[in-house]
C-alpha cells in the first residue's frame, strides 16, 4: 500500500498529516479555512485517495500561509509515496463541467515541477478567509513538491465557487488517474530515460 506521513512545522504553520494514495476517498481535514477544508475534500474523494491532514495556521492573518502549506505537505505526501515513480501511468488529463463552470485538467508527474493556471474568477473572496488568488498558489507549491506539471484552463464558467470547485475535482481525477498502477508495465518507471526527477 502507498502511503505517507508528513509533519510539517514552520513558524507560520504546523501541519500533520496521513495519506492513502491507494484510497476510497475518506478523510478528515482541519485547516482552520472553511473553503479549503471543502476544496480538499473534493480532491480526495473524485481521486480515490484518504487523508487525515491538521493544520494550524496563522488564520488571523489570512489564508495564504495555510493554503501554500498545506499544499507542500500534501505534495510531499505523494512524492514520497510514490518513491521513484515505478509502474504508475504518469499522465491524467480531463474537462470537467461543474454547473455553468467547465475547466480543463490535465497532470504529467514529469520531475518537473510548474503549473500553468488560467483562470478567470470573477470574485476576489470566497467565503470570509478565502482570497481567490490563493487557488494559483495552492497548485504551484503542490506541483513544486510532488515535481509535476499541472495545467488547469477554463473554458467556461461565471460563478466563483463553481469554477473553483471544477478545479479541485478535476484534478483529484487526474492525479489519481497519473498515479494508478499501469497493469500493463506496473514495474517500469514510465520514461525513456529511466528515471524520474
Amino acid at each position: 500500500m502507498r502511503k505517507a506521513e508528513v509533519t510539517r512545522n514552520t513558524s507560520e504553520t504546523k501541519i500533520q498529516l496521513t495519506l492513502t494514495v491507494d484510497g476510497t476517498g475518506q478523510q478528515t481535514i482541519k485547516t482552520g479555512v472553511g473553503f479549503l477544508d471543502h476544496m480538499l475534500e473534493l480532491f480526495v474523494r473524485h481521486g480515490r485517495f484518504d487523508l487525515e491532514l491538521v493544520c494550524d495556521g496563522d488564520i488571523e492573518v489570512d489564508a495564504h500561509h495555510t493554503t501554500e502549506d498545506v499544499a507542500i505537505a500534501i505534495g510531499r505526501a505523494f512524492s514520497d509515496s510514490l518513491g521513484e515513480r515505478r509502474g504508475i501511468k504518469r499522465y491524467g488529463s480531463m474537462l470537467l463541467p461543474m454547473d455553468e463552470a467547465l475547466v480543463m485538467s490535465a497532470i504529467d508527474i514529469s520531475g518537473r515541477g510548474m503549473a500553468v493556471v488560467e483562470l478567470d474568477i470573477p470574485s476576489e473572496k470566497i467565503g470570509q478567509q478565502f482570497d481567490t488568488e490563493l487557488v494559483e498558489e495552492f497548485f504551484i507549491a503542490f506541483a513544486r513538491e510532488l515535481g509535476a506539471t499541472i495545467h488547469l484552463h477554463q473554458v467556461a464558467g461565471k460563478n466563483s465557487h463553481h469554477i473553483v470547485e471544477a478545479c479541485f475535482k478535476g484534478f483529484g481525477r487526474v492525479l489519481g488517474e497519473a498515479v494508478a498502477i499501469n497493469q500493463l508495465a506496473p514495474d517500469e518507471i514510465p520514461s525513456t530515460k529511466g528515471t524520474i526527477n
